[in-house]
Protein backbone atom coordinates (compact mmCIF):
# COMPACT_ATOMS: atom_id res chain seq x y z
CA UNK A 1 0.00 0.00 0.00
CA UNK A 2 2.76 2.58 1.13
CA UNK A 3 4.63 1.74 -2.16
CA UNK A 4 1.41 2.38 -4.55
CA UNK A 5 0.50 5.80 -2.67
CA UNK A 6 4.37 6.54 -3.36
CA UNK A 7 4.02 6.06 -6.66
CA UNK A 8 0.75 7.88 -6.77
CA UNK A 9 2.11 10.87 -5.51
CA UNK A 10 5.25 10.50 -7.72
CA UNK A 11 3.52 10.46 -10.78
CA UNK A 12 1.18 13.62 -9.86
CA UNK A 13 4.00 15.93 -9.02
CA UNK A 14 5.40 14.76 -11.91
CA UNK A 15 3.17 15.07 -14.14
CA UNK A 16 1.56 18.45 -13.02
CA UNK A 17 5.18 19.93 -13.00
CA UNK A 18 5.62 18.94 -16.56
CA UNK A 19 1.91 20.35 -17.47
CA UNK A 20 2.06 23.56 -15.84
CA UNK A 21 5.39 24.40 -17.05
CA UNK A 22 4.47 23.71 -20.64
CA UNK A 23 1.37 25.86 -20.07
CA UNK A 24 3.24 28.43 -18.24
CA UNK A 25 4.94 28.60 -21.16
CA UNK A 26 1.85 29.24 -23.48
CA UNK A 27 0.32 31.26 -21.00
CA UNK A 28 3.93 33.91 -20.56
CA UNK A 29 3.79 33.93 -24.63
CA UNK A 30 -0.20 35.37 -25.17
CA UNK A 31 0.64 37.50 -22.69
CA UNK A 32 3.51 39.15 -23.85
CA UNK A 33 1.67 38.93 -27.58
CA UNK A 34 -0.97 40.25 -26.42
CA UNK A 35 -3.66 38.03 -26.45
CA UNK A 36 -6.11 37.11 -23.70
CA UNK A 37 -5.98 34.45 -21.42
CA UNK A 38 -9.92 32.98 -20.26
CA UNK A 39 -8.19 30.30 -18.46
CA UNK A 40 -5.59 28.17 -17.42
CA UNK A 41 -6.37 24.69 -16.36
CA UNK A 42 -4.16 22.07 -15.07
CA UNK A 43 -5.77 18.74 -15.87
CA UNK A 44 -9.21 18.53 -17.60
CA UNK A 45 -12.69 17.88 -16.80
CA UNK A 46 -14.44 19.04 -13.41
CA UNK A 47 -12.40 21.67 -11.83
CA UNK A 48 -11.64 20.63 -8.37
CA UNK A 49 -9.84 23.97 -7.56
CA UNK A 50 -10.70 27.63 -9.55
CA UNK A 51 -9.34 30.75 -8.50
CA UNK A 52 -10.03 34.30 -11.27
CA UNK A 53 -6.67 36.20 -11.22
CA UNK A 54 -7.00 40.31 -11.55
CA UNK A 55 -6.34 39.67 -15.22
CA UNK A 56 -9.61 38.04 -15.37
CA UNK A 57 -7.70 34.97 -16.13
CA UNK A 58 -9.39 31.50 -14.33
CA UNK A 59 -6.90 29.56 -12.65
CA UNK A 60 -8.06 26.29 -11.98
CA UNK A 61 -7.17 22.51 -11.69
CA UNK A 62 -9.05 19.94 -12.93
CA UNK A 63 -10.41 16.47 -12.28
CA UNK A 64 -8.27 14.51 -14.60
CA UNK A 65 -4.55 14.80 -14.18
CA UNK A 66 -3.46 13.86 -18.00
CA UNK A 67 -2.53 17.42 -19.56
CA UNK A 68 -3.88 20.53 -19.71
CA UNK A 69 -4.96 23.62 -21.45
CA UNK A 70 -4.57 27.02 -21.93
CA UNK A 71 -7.73 28.97 -22.84
CA UNK A 72 -7.26 31.96 -24.86
CA UNK A 73 -9.96 34.66 -26.46
CA UNK A 74 -11.05 33.31 -30.14
CA UNK A 75 -9.00 30.40 -29.95
CA UNK A 76 -10.22 27.53 -32.27
CA UNK A 77 -12.35 30.46 -34.48
CA UNK A 78 -12.90 29.49 -37.88
CA UNK A 79 -10.63 33.02 -39.71
CA UNK A 80 -12.96 35.12 -41.98
CA UNK A 81 -16.21 33.25 -40.23
CA UNK A 82 -16.18 35.46 -36.92
CA UNK A 83 -15.50 38.98 -36.16
CA UNK A 84 -12.12 39.40 -34.50
CA UNK A 85 -12.33 40.50 -30.73
CA UNK A 86 -9.63 42.94 -29.78
CA UNK A 87 -6.87 40.59 -27.60
CA UNK A 88 -8.43 37.69 -29.21
CA UNK A 89 -6.15 34.78 -30.76
CA UNK A 90 -7.64 35.68 -33.92
CA UNK A 91 -6.62 38.83 -33.83
CA UNK A 92 -2.62 37.92 -33.32
CA UNK A 93 -0.36 37.81 -36.20
CA UNK A 94 1.31 35.06 -37.82
CA UNK A 95 4.23 35.27 -35.93
CA UNK A 96 2.81 35.60 -33.14
CA UNK A 97 1.01 32.83 -32.99
CA UNK A 98 4.03 30.85 -33.71
CA UNK A 99 5.14 32.13 -31.00
CA UNK A 100 2.55 30.93 -28.15
CA UNK A 101 2.55 27.83 -29.67
CA UNK A 102 6.31 27.05 -30.15
CA UNK A 103 6.45 28.63 -26.21
CA UNK A 104 4.57 25.37 -24.50
CA UNK A 105 7.34 22.84 -26.06
CA UNK A 106 10.25 24.99 -25.39
CA UNK A 107 9.36 25.35 -21.75
CA UNK A 108 10.29 22.36 -21.63
CA UNK A 109 12.95 22.16 -23.03
CA UNK A 110 14.27 24.87 -20.66
CA UNK A 111 13.48 23.46 -18.16
CA UNK A 112 15.34 20.43 -18.22
CA UNK A 113 18.53 23.02 -19.00
CA UNK A 114 17.60 24.61 -15.14
CA UNK A 115 17.00 21.14 -13.54
CA UNK A 116 20.25 19.82 -14.97
CA UNK A 117 22.03 23.09 -14.22
CA UNK A 118 20.65 22.75 -10.32
CA UNK A 119 21.59 19.53 -9.90
CA UNK A 120 25.68 20.24 -11.63
CA UNK A 121 25.87 22.69 -8.97
CA UNK A 122 24.02 20.59 -5.74
CA UNK A 123 24.36 17.12 -6.33
CA UNK A 124 27.45 16.91 -8.74
CA UNK A 125 27.75 16.24 -12.43
CA UNK A 126 27.98 12.65 -13.41
CA UNK A 127 31.23 11.76 -15.09
CA UNK A 128 33.31 8.69 -15.91
CA UNK A 129 36.76 9.01 -14.95
CA UNK A 130 39.54 8.88 -18.04
CA UNK A 131 40.69 5.59 -16.47
CA UNK A 132 41.31 2.24 -18.34
CA UNK A 133 38.83 -0.32 -16.20
CA UNK A 134 38.94 -3.32 -18.71
CA UNK A 135 41.39 -4.05 -21.80
CA UNK A 136 40.16 -5.79 -24.88
CA UNK A 137 41.67 -8.74 -25.76
CA UNK A 138 43.19 -8.44 -29.36
CA UNK A 139 42.19 -4.91 -29.27
CA UNK A 140 44.52 -2.13 -30.67
CA UNK A 141 45.18 -1.10 -26.50
CA UNK A 142 46.58 -4.28 -25.58
CA UNK A 143 48.78 -4.25 -28.07
CA UNK A 144 50.05 -0.59 -27.40
CA UNK A 145 50.71 -2.44 -23.71
CA UNK A 146 47.98 -0.01 -22.10
CA UNK A 147 46.74 -1.69 -18.73
CA UNK A 148 43.59 -1.71 -16.61
CA UNK A 149 44.30 0.84 -14.10
CA UNK A 150 45.79 3.34 -16.13
CA UNK A 151 44.58 6.76 -16.31
CA UNK A 152 44.67 9.04 -19.44
CA UNK A 153 45.88 12.09 -18.60
CA UNK A 154 46.42 13.85 -22.09
CA UNK A 155 46.54 13.12 -25.54
CA UNK A 156 49.01 14.50 -27.17
CA UNK A 157 48.49 18.25 -26.25
CA UNK A 158 45.23 17.77 -25.34
CA UNK A 159 43.90 17.25 -21.57
CA UNK A 160 41.63 14.48 -20.75
CA UNK A 161 39.22 14.93 -18.24
CA UNK A 162 36.91 12.67 -18.50
CA UNK A 163 36.00 9.23 -20.51
CA UNK A 164 34.27 11.17 -22.89
CA UNK A 165 37.05 13.42 -23.74
CA UNK A 166 39.01 10.59 -24.56
CA UNK A 167 36.03 8.65 -26.65
CA UNK A 168 36.00 11.53 -28.37
CA UNK A 169 40.10 11.94 -29.89
CA UNK A 170 40.11 8.05 -30.39
CA UNK A 171 36.87 8.21 -32.99
CA UNK A 172 38.10 10.91 -34.80
CA UNK A 173 41.90 9.27 -35.61
CA UNK A 174 41.32 5.78 -36.92
CA UNK A 175 44.48 4.22 -37.81
CA UNK A 176 46.52 6.86 -36.37
CA UNK A 177 49.62 6.88 -33.38
CA UNK A 178 48.74 9.34 -30.89
CA UNK A 179 51.24 10.00 -27.79
CA UNK A 180 48.89 9.13 -24.57
CA UNK A 181 50.39 10.69 -21.28
CA UNK A 182 48.99 8.06 -18.35
CA UNK A 183 49.51 7.99 -14.92
CA UNK A 184 50.60 4.00 -13.47
CA UNK A 185 50.81 3.24 -10.11
CA UNK A 186 51.14 6.84 -9.13
CA UNK A 187 53.89 7.75 -12.15
CA UNK A 188 53.49 9.69 -14.94
CA UNK A 189 54.61 8.12 -18.65
CA UNK A 190 54.07 8.91 -22.06
CA UNK A 191 52.93 6.18 -24.37
CA UNK A 192 52.71 5.72 -28.28
CA UNK A 193 49.22 4.39 -28.40
CA UNK A 194 48.30 2.77 -32.29
CA UNK A 195 44.62 3.25 -32.71
CA UNK A 196 42.52 0.46 -34.92
CA UNK A 197 39.75 1.26 -37.23
CA UNK A 198 36.18 0.07 -37.53
CA UNK A 199 32.87 1.15 -39.52
CA UNK A 200 29.67 2.26 -37.78
CA UNK A 201 27.11 3.51 -40.20
CA UNK A 202 29.15 3.65 -43.32
CA UNK A 203 32.06 5.90 -41.49
CA UNK A 204 35.26 4.86 -40.45
CA UNK A 205 35.96 5.82 -36.90
CA UNK A 206 38.39 5.24 -34.35
CA UNK A 207 38.97 1.44 -32.31
CA UNK A 208 40.95 1.44 -29.16
CA UNK A 209 39.32 -1.50 -27.04
CA UNK A 210 38.67 -0.25 -23.47
CA UNK A 211 36.01 0.24 -20.90
CA UNK A 212 35.17 2.63 -18.14
CA UNK A 213 33.20 2.17 -15.25
CA UNK A 214 34.62 4.22 -12.59
CA UNK A 215 32.31 7.28 -11.64
CA UNK A 216 32.28 10.28 -9.61
CA UNK A 217 30.43 13.09 -9.10
CA UNK A 218 31.44 16.98 -9.30
CA UNK A 219 29.99 19.96 -7.91
CA UNK A 220 30.32 22.24 -10.86
CA UNK A 221 29.92 26.16 -10.54
CA UNK A 222 27.59 28.01 -12.25
CA UNK A 223 29.03 29.08 -15.60
CA UNK A 224 30.46 24.98 -16.42
CA UNK A 225 27.06 23.93 -14.85
CA UNK A 226 24.74 25.80 -17.13
CA UNK A 227 27.16 25.09 -20.08
CA UNK A 228 26.84 21.42 -18.96
CA UNK A 229 22.85 21.91 -19.30
CA UNK A 230 22.76 22.64 -22.42
CA UNK A 231 25.30 20.13 -23.33
CA UNK A 232 23.32 17.43 -21.16
CA UNK A 233 19.99 18.56 -22.96
CA UNK A 234 21.16 18.50 -26.07
CA UNK A 235 22.89 14.82 -25.77
CA UNK A 236 19.38 14.01 -24.42
CA UNK A 237 18.21 15.05 -27.55
CA UNK A 238 20.11 13.77 -30.09
CA UNK A 239 19.52 10.53 -28.27
CA UNK A 240 15.56 11.02 -28.56
CA UNK A 241 16.28 11.95 -32.61
CA UNK A 242 17.94 8.49 -32.86
CA UNK A 243 15.14 6.59 -31.03
CA UNK A 244 12.87 8.29 -33.12
CA UNK A 245 14.61 7.22 -36.42
CA UNK A 246 14.83 3.95 -35.49
CA UNK A 247 11.52 3.88 -34.32
CA UNK A 248 9.88 5.50 -37.62
CA UNK A 249 12.50 3.33 -40.05
CA UNK A 250 12.89 -0.28 -38.52
CA UNK A 251 10.47 0.03 -36.23
CA UNK A 252 13.10 -0.70 -32.98
CA UNK A 253 11.87 0.28 -29.61
CA UNK A 254 7.89 -0.34 -30.08
CA UNK A 255 7.38 -2.28 -27.18
CA UNK A 256 9.39 0.46 -24.70
CA UNK A 257 7.05 3.00 -25.53
CA UNK A 258 4.86 3.67 -21.91
CA UNK A 259 1.65 5.87 -21.71
CA UNK A 260 0.43 7.12 -18.12
CA UNK A 261 0.84 4.11 -16.45
CA UNK A 262 4.31 3.19 -17.43
CA UNK A 263 5.56 6.83 -16.39
CA UNK A 264 3.38 6.26 -12.68
CA UNK A 265 5.64 3.07 -12.30
CA UNK A 266 8.74 4.93 -13.42
CA UNK A 267 7.91 7.36 -11.01
CA UNK A 268 7.26 5.23 -8.63
CA UNK A 269 10.80 3.65 -8.80
CA UNK A 270 12.70 6.69 -9.03
CA UNK A 271 10.54 7.94 -5.94
CA UNK A 272 12.72 4.83 -4.03
CA UNK A 273 15.66 5.77 -5.24
CA UNK A 274 15.38 9.26 -3.57
CA UNK A 275 14.57 13.11 -4.76
CA UNK A 276 17.58 13.41 -7.11
CA UNK A 277 16.61 10.69 -8.95
CA UNK A 278 12.65 12.19 -8.77
CA UNK A 279 14.18 15.28 -10.34
CA UNK A 280 16.50 13.89 -12.80
CA UNK A 281 13.26 11.95 -14.18
CA UNK A 282 11.27 15.24 -14.21
CA UNK A 283 14.34 16.58 -16.86
CA UNK A 284 14.12 13.47 -18.61
CA UNK A 285 9.96 13.68 -18.90
CA UNK A 286 10.29 17.44 -19.77
CA UNK A 287 12.76 17.03 -22.64
CA UNK A 288 10.29 13.98 -24.18
CA UNK A 289 7.17 15.69 -23.85
CA UNK A 290 8.61 18.78 -25.40
CA UNK A 291 10.05 17.15 -27.97
CA UNK A 292 7.15 14.65 -28.21
CA UNK A 293 4.55 18.24 -28.58
CA UNK A 294 6.68 19.80 -31.60
CA UNK A 295 6.30 16.70 -33.91
CA UNK A 296 4.59 18.03 -36.93
CA UNK A 297 0.51 16.65 -36.67
CA UNK A 298 -1.99 17.86 -36.43
CA UNK A 299 -3.93 18.72 -32.70
CA UNK A 300 -0.16 18.64 -31.52
CA UNK A 301 1.23 21.92 -31.05
CA UNK A 302 3.86 20.95 -33.69
CA UNK A 303 1.09 20.20 -36.38
CA UNK A 304 -0.06 23.85 -35.26
CA UNK A 305 2.83 25.15 -36.30
CA UNK A 306 2.69 22.97 -39.56
CA UNK A 307 0.17 24.77 -40.69
CA UNK A 308 1.15 28.34 -39.98
CA UNK A 309 4.10 27.14 -41.81
CA UNK A 310 2.07 26.83 -44.67
CA UNK A 311 -0.38 29.96 -44.64
CA UNK A 312 3.06 31.78 -44.67
CA UNK A 313 3.93 30.45 -48.01
CA UNK A 314 0.36 30.37 -49.75
CA UNK A 315 0.03 33.94 -48.40
CA UNK A 316 -3.62 32.84 -47.22
CA UNK A 317 -5.21 30.90 -44.26
CA UNK A 318 -5.13 27.04 -44.69
CA UNK A 319 -8.54 25.78 -45.96
CA UNK A 320 -10.74 24.86 -43.65
CA UNK A 321 -11.71 21.53 -45.42
CA UNK A 322 -7.59 20.63 -45.62
CA UNK A 323 -7.82 21.94 -41.88
CA UNK A 324 -10.33 19.40 -40.54
CA UNK A 325 -9.06 16.32 -42.61
CA UNK A 326 -5.64 17.19 -40.80
CA UNK A 327 -6.96 17.35 -37.44
CA UNK A 328 -8.70 13.97 -37.97
CA UNK A 329 -6.15 12.34 -39.39
CA UNK A 330 -4.23 13.73 -36.36
CA UNK A 331 -6.54 12.10 -33.72
CA UNK A 332 -6.20 9.01 -35.44
CA UNK A 333 -2.48 8.96 -34.90
CA UNK A 334 -2.85 10.12 -31.69
CA UNK A 335 -5.49 7.58 -30.52
CA UNK A 336 -3.64 4.49 -31.90
CA UNK A 337 -0.38 5.64 -30.19
CA UNK A 338 -2.38 5.75 -27.10
CA UNK A 339 -4.54 2.43 -27.75
CA UNK A 340 -0.35 1.06 -28.07
CA UNK A 341 1.33 2.63 -24.97
CA UNK A 342 -1.40 1.82 -23.59
CA UNK A 343 -1.27 -2.25 -24.53
CA UNK A 344 2.39 -2.08 -23.45
CA UNK A 345 1.70 -0.81 -19.91
CA UNK A 346 -0.85 -3.39 -19.23
CA UNK A 347 2.11 -5.77 -21.13
CA UNK A 348 4.68 -4.91 -18.42
CA UNK A 349 1.95 -5.15 -15.49
CA UNK A 350 0.98 -8.57 -16.37
CA UNK A 351 -2.35 -7.35 -17.17
CA UNK A 352 -2.39 -8.87 -20.55
CA UNK A 353 -1.13 -12.11 -19.42
CA UNK A 354 -3.17 -12.47 -16.86
CA UNK A 355 -6.23 -11.46 -18.93
CA UNK A 356 -4.67 -14.35 -21.66
CA UNK A 357 -4.26 -17.03 -19.06
CA UNK A 358 -8.00 -16.56 -17.88
CA UNK A 359 -8.84 -17.45 -21.68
Amino acid sequence: MLDMLRTVVAFLVDIGVLIFVHEMGHYLAARSQGVTVETFSIGFGPALFKRQAKSGTVWQVSAIPLGGYVKMRGWGDTPGKAPVQPGSFGAASLASKAVIVAAGPLANLLLAVVIYAGLFMTAGQLTTQPVLSQILRGSPAAASHLLPGDRVLAIGSVPVANFSDLQQIVVSHPDSVLDFTIERAGKQLMLPVTVGDASMDGTEIGRLGVVGTESSLKRLLPGPAVAAAFQETGQQISGWFSGMEGLIIQHHGLRDLAGPLGIAQISGQAAALGVVAVINLIALLSINLGLVNLIPIPILDGGHLLFYAVEFLIRRPVPEQAREAGLRMGVAIILSLVMLVTFNDLTRLGAVAWFTHLL
